[in-house]
């Protein structure tokens, strides 16, 4: 665990942060529903290694909850027990099938390294923008790791439409509950482009799944961190 305290925050962007930064923690929290339904899952795609690893991502993810805990307190804030964002992806993943709860796990780290970037570009070189920083990292680790799952599954062109479809709708409703839950943060840290950031990472995530031959077989991180 890093060492996290908030010198260098200005202490107006403190408590806006810290809200924001409190609801993204409770995303990173509890993602074992899915673990235990990926071990009884045949789909295609889905095996021992495939297993094994969605059991490391969720643990990560609990680490950046953790890590998120301790940026909230630095912060002065308060932790949630629960947000409303955070219910409504839960409840949308339940209401869908596998893939396409997997497909929202792929909207939210889109949604993590789009606005964990944002604010540690405006953050700087404080600890807790370096630490927002190592999360991106991870979170770009763990995007490619959903895209790799979705290239396999869309080996045909009609499964790549269908997968951009699907994909375009649940990111670009991900993208606007988020943007109006944290447009106070945005405000406060005079944070510009959001909309744009977002969307231009939805887009390549799409042609990271649907891109063909070489491309999609070696994508590169480039393509989402630039």
């Amino acid at each position: 665990m890093p060492t996290i305290d908030a010198e260098g925050v200005p202490e107006a962007w403190r408590a806006p942060l810290g809200r924001s930064l409190a609801i993204f923690q409770v995303g990173e929290s509890g993602e074992g529903r899915i673990v235990r339904e990926i071990e009884r899952s045949r789909l295609g795609g889905i095996d021992a290694d495939y297993r094994a690893a969605l059991k490391l991502f969720v643990k990560e993810e609990g680490r950046h909850a953790r890590i998120l805990a301790a940026m909230v307190r630095a912060l002065g804030g308060s932790l949630r027990r629960t947000a409303w964002t955070d219910r409504l992806f839960v409840h949308g993943r339940r209401l869908l099938g596998l893939r396409l709860k997997l497909l929202v796990l792929l909207a939210a780290e889109v949604i993590g390294i789009g606005f964990y970037g944002l604010l540690a570009g405006r953050l700087g070189g404080c600890p807790i923008g370096q630490v927002l920083r190592e999360i991106c990292g991870d979170e770009e680790a763990h995007l490619e790791f959903h895209c790799a799952f979705f290239r396999l599954q869309t080996a045909s062109p009609w499964r790549r439409a269908l997968f951009s479809a699907a994909w375009f709708a649940v990111a670009a409703a991900a993208c606007a509950v988020v943007l109006i839950d944290h447009r106070p943060t945005l405000r406060a840290l005079a944070i510009d482009g959001a909309p744009r950031r977002l969307w231009g990472l939805v887009v390549a995530v799409r042609r990271r799944v649907c891109a063909d031959g070489v491309a999609a077989a070696a994508p590169g991180r480039a393509s989402v961190a630039a």
